[in-house]
């Protein structure tokens, strides 16, 4: 304890310039040699305890530290003049313990290996902090990279850590729409491109592996970085047995427990069940069982008009399935700005995707060799039935927090299961962090990344920050819908005068030369000032071109800054610059 700690204190010595240099963190001997030593302190500051750890065996790193000693000790006499003084010492003892030896606790310790989880992992060791990551997958990347928008946007259901990170989900997703975009081209548009062929079909085995080698090169790709950065992995599930300490049952099958000074909940999320219905991964199935069918559905029925519905509605379809999707609301995507809400959905239908808007399920029976669905007007009224090969329930995901022990070390939840955490991700226990789709807020993969950036910062002593309202959200259908900022209905609530600027896809040279011309971009500006409020694009590739628009909102730039950008000719992006004209002043090209 610091105010124990004196120039006698056991835990501390003094050595001179030919005593081993003991395994003390560069990074702490850089803070000493920076802010402890002056012109009274001639003398390395030392743990005894490190000292005593010292074993033969270390006798060849004698030789190797010899070099960076003298060159301590060097520095030290530069700055050097008389012994240290008690609050110095005081000091450089406090920091010292601040980092983990190697016979000590971890200094972080991550449960989760989702985008959140093990780029947390990764930016704790880079600063330097002996850092250990749990996962119960076995695999790195969650949701989005095991079984959900990287197979997706290619589709089999591999053995996860904490259900279903976002990640692995979107790349999934992923995956599997880029394989169904190209067969849904192949047949109905390279004829008019001139390429001819006799017979097109679908591999759907083939598809999957293609969407199992993307996933699996993505996973091995993370593990590499983990050693890369000396971040130590235990795969196993973790369960808080203290504070300080995870217990975990390795796949391995034996016991571990792991101990650490922080310790950040990065389990991500799961998916969200309805009443009345259970999933099978078969007939009835989660977005992971909608990755990995055995075969095309005839019919597809969807209970959920959100991003994943969506997109998984959008797969299927263009690979021969008649789909509806069935929505209690009264609008697909909710938080998506309302005019491009309205042609997003307009183009799905063109896509032969069907719509029930408010509409609830009230019965389904898989009993058969058909599913049969019993739906009613949201507000009451006449049922109806429904047939399907395949449902696919797509009602949002929850926060996965069950069987961690939360309630063992006190950690506070929300009515929905939500881990509230202050401006730095800690709960309400110290040295328990929270981040990602576990704590309120968006549940994007992107956003579980900034989290866990931010959270390791404050951790190791600097500042962090992430801006929720400079998010961008993308549904990756084709077109791609991206925004970032503001809908107009939400400006208009703010009661802010603002101007608005569009442009479309269908007046921009690279779009028609693609033939692939639908969508536009929507701009929203503060009247007075100029200032960006908010950016929305539907597009081929809309998700890449966002992020123009997330760099000027983050740095608090006009449409006309936009308008004045020089943009590269033909290119799909010369629409953004259009659009910020539209709202400033005028475009050229419409």
């Amino acid at each position: 304890r610091p105010e124990v700690v004196s120039g006698n204190d056991p835990w501390l010595r003094l050595i001179d310039p030919t005593a081993l240099l003991l395994p003390c963190s560069r990074v702490a001997f850089h803070f000493i040699s920076n802010h402890v030593f002056d012109s009274r302190n001639s003398l390395l500051l030392i743990r005894a305890s490190a000292l005593l750890s010292t074993r033969t065996d270390e006798e060849e790193k004698r030789k190797k530290k010899t070099k960076d000693m003298a060159a301590m000790m060097s520095l030290a006499r530069r700055k050097a003049g008389g012994l240290l003084r008690p609050e110095t010492m005081r000091l450089a003892a406090v920091f010292c313990r601040g980092f983990a030896a190697a016979a000590d606790d971890n200094d972080v310790v991550v449960i989760g290996g989702g985008p959140g989880g093990y780029v947390a992992a990764i930016k704790a060791a880079q600063m330097g902090l002996k850092t250990t990551c749990i996962e119960k997958r076995g695999t790195l990347g969650g949701t989005c990279l095991n079984v959900g928008c990287i197979p997706s946007k290619v589709k089999d259901r591999p053995m996860a850590l904490f259900p279903h990170s976002n990640v692995i989900l979107d790349l999934l997703i992923l995956a599997l729409l880029h394989s169904s975009h190209m067969y849904h081209e192949a047949k109905h548009a390279f004829p008019s491109h001139g390429v001819k062929f006799s017979q097109l079909e679908i591999d759907l085995p083939a598809m999957m592996a293609q969407k199992d080698k993307a996933v699996s090169g993505l996973t091995h790709g993370i593990e590499g970085l983990f050693k890369k950065n000396k971040v130590n992995y235990v795969k196993g599930f973790g369960k808080f047995v203290s504070p300080s300490e995870v217990s975990v049952d390795t796949l391995e099958g034996g016991n571990t427990v792991v101990k650490g000074k922080n310790i950040i909940i990065a389990t991500g999320s799961d998916v969200k069940s309805l009443p009345g219905i259970t999933i099978d991964e078969k007939k009835i199935v989660s977005s992971t069982g909608a990755l990995s069918l055995s075969e095309v559905p005839k019919k597809l029925v969807v209970i959920g008009a959100g991003y994943i519905g969506l997109e998984m509605g959008s797969v299927w379809g263009r690979l021969g399935s008649e789909v509806t999707v069935v929505e209690f609301a009264p609008d697909i995507v909710p938080s998506m700005d309302g005019e491009v809400r309205k042609q997003f959905q307009r183009m799905l239908e063109k896509q032969k995707m069907k719509f029930m808007l408010k509409t609830k399920v009230v019965g389904i029976d898989a009993s058969g060799d058909v599913v049969k669905l019993t739906v009613e007007p949201a507000a009451g009224g006449e049922q109806s039935t429904l047939e399907a090969d395949v449902v696919l329930v797509s009602a949002g995901r929850i926060p996965y927090t069950a069987g961690l022990g939360l309630d063992t070390i006190g950690v506070q939840t929300d009515k929905a299961g939500r881990i509230p955490v202050d401006k730095h991700f800690m709960t309400n226990v110290s040295g328990v962090y929270a981040i990602g789709d576990v704590i309120p807020g968006p549940m994007l993969a992107h956003k579980a990344e900034e989290d866990g950036v931010a959270c390791v910062e404050f951790i190791a002593g600097k500042e962090g920050h992430v801006d929720y309202d400079m998010v961008p959200g993308v549904v990756y259908t084709h077109p791609e819908v991206a925004s970032v900022g503001k809908t107009e209905e939400q400006v208009k609530a703010l009661g802010v005068a603002y101007q608005v600027g569009k442009f479309p896809f269908m007046a921009n040279s690279r779009a028609k030369a693609i033939d692939d011309a639908e969508g536009l971009v929507k701009i929203l500006a503060e009247k007075e000032t100029d200032k960006i409020l908010g950016v929305h694009i539907m597009a081929p590739n809309a998700g890449e071109l966002i992020h123009e628009a997330v760099l000027a909102l983050q740095y608090g730039a006009s449409s006309e800054d936009i308008a004045r950008t020089c943009h590269a000719h033909p290119t799909m992006s010369e629409a953004v610059k259009e659009a910020a004209m539209a709202t400033y002043d005028k475009p050229i090209h419409m």
